[in-house]
């Protein structure tokens, strides 16, 4: 079957865009083509710098004919209806249709419309060119007088269409005054001429020919490996680093690793910040010498020629700009820990966080004491907690990280070991950023833990009390991460905290600031504050407080908890979900009361589950939700509520009897368990309700024609809802 070959030759497309690039002239032709009823066999895209690239293979020749009934109008219809009809079928007169007979509607027209099907370079003649004037470029341009836009000057188009072993055609069409053709061109400087290919493995091999690799995976791989071997041959590592291969790979179409070097001075510098600025500004690999684990003074850089002097003047300039570069970290780095980072944080008052939330300086103070205040709950000395909250973030306002930011906290880390702080607050001024994505490793260090927990819940509780919450795909405070990153850290650590008490204990420090910076205006609102202060000083603090003198609170701390709780109990779910759990059940436990301590949250969560994979949880959910079915019916019809407790005297049949029972059995064996965390032995009492249940709908009738035996066992029916409660919200459990 015929093959189809693409390709669009143009200057330098941005590396960036190169691979989505591919895929997206893959997706948007086929899908044209099967819109138009051409099926195929395979489809592989190729992108390099100067040309993005489709083959398609296995695509018929032809499209199939295709026959379609067309429905019309009844027989007798007006005249106004029979000509629409003809008009749309292609019919000249009402002759060249047939009459079908319907039972129920009567006779009515039909015309049966034969389209032949067309050529397929003639198909493909109209979709390349629609393709390439709405190809989704996320920066595009004109130039010269055309209309086109494209991301860089489009200079060539080849599309051919042929079968193996016969001489392919020339699919012409023209977009903007480039005419399709079966010509490309090789490297720019080794083999600019124009090249004519015929399908798919003539045009690879020419340009191979033509110093051109079209692969984008073997160019990777040609680089990397490489690079392993030139390091390798210096008695060298090559240090790693997938993001910038990706990127040089779409810098050069034909790749030539070659190594230079710098002055052994600037190996005082941190190597993070050798590799930024090697790789920030040249886009050059480092590499490591095994002997020391640390950076040797060579980098590599992937050069897109052959050059007739073996590389040297290439290599010379890129030493040239290294060498400023290091020049400039160099200076950076040393100034920095001249000044050193108590003396940077004055400057912090004058840098606003957000204009609802106050200065970096005031923010730094609320976590500082929101640390002091975690640091006994996970472990940590509140002095060492306090000492790396005030200078966690001290590292922000340094030269290296002004020109890195990506290694803000890490430099934190350098510096305040360098000044000597003690190991727990320099680990801090680094991990307490962490974790900052799904992949990254939460903190460990008690003194890490609290710091991060204080950074993270000052920032969700402050967006929250000025309702700044993530909405749909918005999250521009990265909210969302920062609460993922709390249950990491629970999680993880095993901590036992509850959130709420962060929470209120967060707004607190809100409040504070709020209260502090709140403007008085007139001889009344002094009088108000004297007689507040009054109160303050003799004892009177809290809600008390707040009622008597009807104080407007910064944001209302119960609503931000229960909102927040809310927020996080979503996040536990996507992050539960990711690995393997039910998001049901993190509903059904965080529903009940109080339910905020992570940790014991999903060792219940856990333990629920399992139970109701055993027969004994499938019965009983079964038989819960017929309990609650009837309430729900019967609570509606009637008005108001059944709750329990049941009265004894009117438990009439053996079965309703042997239920109350069992939930007078069971209701204080769960509430126990539960208490002692023991959530396997509360499942193995809830499951002792089972048989109880199945035998009450067995044999007993909860509509009774007696109305105070109805009432009873709706209330019956209640004490088994009440008696699950204890565990979880069954409501909430799907399945």
């Amino acid at each position: 079957m015929p093959d189809l070959l693409i390709e669009l030759f143009s200057e330098e497309i941005p590396a960036r865009m190169q691979a989505q690039a591919a895929e997206q002239l893959k997706k948007l032709v086929t899908d044209d083509l099967v819109e138009r009823g051409l099926l195929y066999e395979g489809a592989k895209a190729f992108v390099t710098p100067r040309r993005l690239a489709l083959a398609v293979h296995g695509l018929p020749g032809r499209q199939a004919d295709q026959r379609e009934e067309k429905k019309g109008p009844r027989v007798g219809a007006p005249e106004g209806a029979i000509a629409g009809f003809l008009k749309s079928a292609g019919l000249a007169s009402i002759d060249q249709a047939t009459v079908q007979s319907d039972p129920k509607k009567g006779d009515f027209y039909v015309a049966v419309v034969e389209k032949p099907g067309r050529p397929t370079p003639e198909v493909i003649a109209e979709i390349i060119p629609a393709i390439i004037r709405r190809f989704p470029w996320p920066k595009s341009m004109r130039w010269g007088a055309g209309a086109l836009k494209w991301v860089r000057p489009l200079h060539s188009i080849l599309c051919t269409f042929g079968a193996e072993g016969d001489e392919p055609e020339v699919v012409v069409f023209e977009v903007d005054g480039i005419v399709s053709s079966n010509v490309t061109f090789g490297h720019r400087f080794l083999a600019p001429a124009p090249i004519t290919v015929k399908r798919l493995d003539d045009w690879m091999a020419k340009l191979e020919a033509g110093k051109v690799v079209v692969d984008r995976d073997r160019r990777k791989d040609i680089i990397l490996n490489d690079a392993k071997d030139l390091a390798l041959a210096s008695g060298l590592e090559l240090v790693e680093d997938e993001g910038l291969l990706d990127e040089v790979c779409g810098l050069v179409e034909w790749p030539v690793v070659l190594m230079g070097a710098f002055e052994e001075r600037f190996l005082d510098i941190p190597d993070e910040v050798i590799r930024a600025t090697i790789r920030a500004n040249q886009k050059c690999f480092v590499l490591k010498n095994p002997a020391t684990g640390r950076l040797a003074n060579r980098f590599l850089l992937i050069s897109n020629l052959v050059a007739s002097d073996g590389g040297k003047a290439i290599v010379a300039g890129n030493e040239r700009v290294i060498r400023a570069r290091l020049s400039d970290a160099k200076f950076f780095w040393d100034t920095d820990r001249v000044n050193g980072l108590e003396s940077r944080m004055p400057k912090f008052q004058s840098i606003t966080f957000h204009e609802k939330l106050g200065s970096q300086a005031e923010r730094i103070e609320r976590i500082r004491r929101l640390a002091v205040e975690i640091a006994p709950k996970v472990g940590a000395l509140p002095a060492l907690a306090e000492e790396a909250a005030l200078y966690a973030k001290a590292d922000l306002l340094t030269e290296v990280v002004g020109e890195f930011p990506e290694l803000q906290g890490l430099m934190g880390r350098y510096y305040a070991e360098g000044e000597n702080l003690p190991p727990e607050v320099a680990a801090a001024c680094e991990e307490h950023y962490k974790p900052q994505g799904p992949g990254d490793r939460v903190p460990t260090a008690p003194v890490s833990i609290a710091v991060a927990l204080a950074d993270k819940i000052d920032t969700l509780v402050g967006f929250w009390a000025i309702d700044e919450k993530p909405t749909g795909s918005k999250d521009p405070y990265a909210l969302r991460r920062a609460a993922l990153g709390v249950i990491r850290i629970v999680l993880e650590n095993g901590l036992r905290v509850r959130l709420k008490d962060l929470i209120f204990a967060s707004n607190d420090q809100h409040f504070q600031r709020w209260f502090q910076n709140s403007q008085l205006k007139t001889f009344k609102e002094y009088r108000k504050m004297y007689e507040l202060m009054e109160d303050i000083e003799s004892g009177i603090v809290g809600e008390e407080l707040i009622q008597k003198h009807n104080i407007v609170k910064f944001g209302n701390e119960y609503e931000t908890a229960s909102s927040l709780l809310s927020f996080f109990a979503d996040r536990l779910k996507v992050h539960l979900r990711e690995h393997g759990a039910r998001h049901d059940l993190v509903d059904a436990v965080f529903a009940l009361e109080g339910q905020d301590d992570l940790f014991l949250l999903v060792d219940r969560m856990t333990a629920l589950a399992r139970f109701l994979d055993t027969e004994d949880g499938k019965t009983l959910l079964a038989g819960y939700r017929r309990a609650v079915n009837i309430l729900r019916i019967e609570e509606k019809k009637d008005g108001r509520a059944f709750a329990g407790p049941t009265n004894a005297a009117l438990l009439k049949e053996p079965a309703e009897e042997r239920l109350a029972a069992a939930i007078d059995d069971v209701k204080p064996r769960v509430a126990a368990a539960v208490a002692a965390e023991d959530f396997a032995a509360a499942m193995t009492a809830l499951a002792d309700l089972r048989a109880p249940v199945d035998a009450f709908f067995e044999a007993v009738t909860v509509n009774d024609q007696d109305p105070a035996l109805r009432e009873n066992r709706l209330k019956l029916l209640d004490e088994i809802r009440a008696a699950t409660r204890g565990i979880a919200d069954f409501d909430r459990i799907g399945g």
